[in-house]
């Protein structure tokens, strides 16, 4: 029993985050502001230089494509490179130079340019983060790492809109709204540049595989990706969720309200989330946030009034405390070292290449059928993915 396992069992405090993690955390934090500072404004702004929604459906799905294919891509590089953190501060910088060109735009494809360059960022980036956070701490503190980095990515989710407000308050156009988003993005990239990078901890790896079988991953993990898979393909864009607010009810003008509480509901269940998820068995707490989102997205199809939204929107919120820092948590507890990239970078380009189709289906069948029928068959897939993963435990050797 080391030193961090007598401090749990004894009620003390644990351990401080070793500073790369809190750094990471900081340089996420940052990032977001800039990018929320631009989200909410942005398909007013598209409509604005003459093209509509189908066009801004494609500006989304082109970023969202391209920086799937460039997180799995960057896994698959990082594990042969002998240091991570370069690619991640490139990421970051190429994100924070370009975002605040959305101020010079004119014309509607100098959007989808400057938006699919910012995710060729995200690409870079993603999974070379997700693996020094992983380097960084053992597997006893990975839940609380990942935990406190998904919360400070979503309280700057939280931050951003308010800037916008207050900007848009004080006067200022919507271009200079852009271009201030240079000053958060290059804060991020000082806080990703100034990360000493952790050697890779090999103590809290796998131990019963052959020594060549950091060649692929492990059977156990690409079940479990396949799993999750299965959920994504019913976790659609949540802007379905504000288009069933609107018709339910709330007011446009508290709609920036309304997501602001869902982040600042998010960034505290994923901190206190990723913290549990060192004390109980991962799986568990996904299959508890999958159910969670099942019942969320019924309690949305069956809702009647304005009310109901926003308690459905901090229920909501506790689905991803519960499920994004245990499942990256629990990639790490299946994956060796020597193929952690990999890992990361499948689990990150199937968390977001699925949501292209999945966002397709809920479109197809919620402007076809109706709003139940859609939201119904998104808590299906949840419950369905949330029974394969429970039979997946019972097979599999699980933290």
């Amino acid at each position: 029993m080391n030193a961090d396992d007598d401090a749990r069992a004894s009620g003390l405090p644990r351990k401080r985050l070793p500073i790369a993690v809190v750094l990471l955390g900081l340089t996420s934090f940052f990032t977001d502001v800039g990018s929320e500072m631009i989200f909410p404004l942005l398909p007013a702004f598209v409509a604005s230089l003459g093209a509509g929604t189908a066009f801004l459906g494609l500006v989304e799905g082109a970023a969202e494509a391209v920086a799937s294919l460039l997180k799995y891509a960057s896994g698959v590089w990082i594990d042969r490179a002998p240091v991570k953190k370069p690619l991640v501060v490139a990421g970051y910088g190429i994100a924070a130079l370009v975002r605040p060109l959305v101020a010079l735009a004119v014309a509607p494809w100098h959007v989808l340019a400057i938006r699919v360059t910012d995710r060729v960022g995200k690409g870079i980036r993603s999974t070379p983060r997700d693996v020094l956070l992983a380097n960084s701490v053992p597997a006893s503190e990975s839940g609380r790492a990942f935990g406190f980095h998904r919360a400070m990515d979503h309280a700057g989710a939280v931050v951003g809109p308010l800037v916008s407000t207050l900007l848009l308050a004080l006067g200022c156009d919507l271009r200079v709204v852009f271009a201030a988003t240079l000053v958060p993005g290059l804060v991020a990239v000082v806080c990703a540049a100034s990360v000493r990078e952790p050697e890779a901890r090999v103590d809290d790896a796998p131990t019963t595989l052959e020594p060549k079988a950091s060649e692929r991953l492990p059977v156990p993990l690409r079940n479990y990706l396949l799993i999750v898979a299965l959920f994504a393909l019913g976790n659609s864009s949540d802007a379905f969720l504000l288009l069933r607010a609107r018709d339910l009810g709330v007011p446009l003008v508290l709609l920036p309200a309304l997501w602001s509480v869902f982040h600042a509901v998010k960034a505290v269940s994923s901190y206190l989330g990723g913290d549990l998820s060192d004390r109980v068995p991962r799986h568990k707490l996904v299959i508890a946030g999958w159910v969670v989102y099942a019942v969320t997205y019924c309690g949305f199809a069956v809702a009647t009034e304005a009310a109901h939204v926003w308690l459905l929107f901090i229920v909501y919120g506790l689905y991803y405390g519960l499920t994004e820092p245990a499942e990256k948590a629990l990639v790490k507890d299946l994956a060796p070292a020597a193929t952690r990239g990999r890992a990361f970078g499948a689990y990150n380009f199937i968390s977001g290449a699925t949501a292209i189709p999945a966002s397709v289906l809920m479109g197809f069948v919620w402007q076809s059928y109706g709003p139940l029928p859609a939201l119904a068959i998104g808590g299906s897939l949840a419950m369905l993915a949330s029974l394969a993963l429970s039979a997946w435990s019972r097979t599999a050797s699980t933290p």
